[in-house]
């Protein structure tokens, strides 16, 4: 199986700035990732918070 290149926290914080209003396809540009990854992200990671 393929090592993602971001590691949890790093994920959290790409979600965070989606829920603080920063657009998605932004994010995407900035971070070199796809629209699915972020939306897979999403789905596996939403609700969680960095502790």
């Amino acid at each position: 199986m393929k090592k993602s290149h971001f590691n949890d926290s790093q994920i959290l914080a790409i979600l965070k700035q989606a829920e603080n209003g920063v657009p998605i396809p932004e994010l995407c540009r900035e971070y070199g990732m796809s629209n699915s990854s972020f939306y897979k992200w999403r789905f596996k990671y939403g609700g969680m918070d960095a502790f």
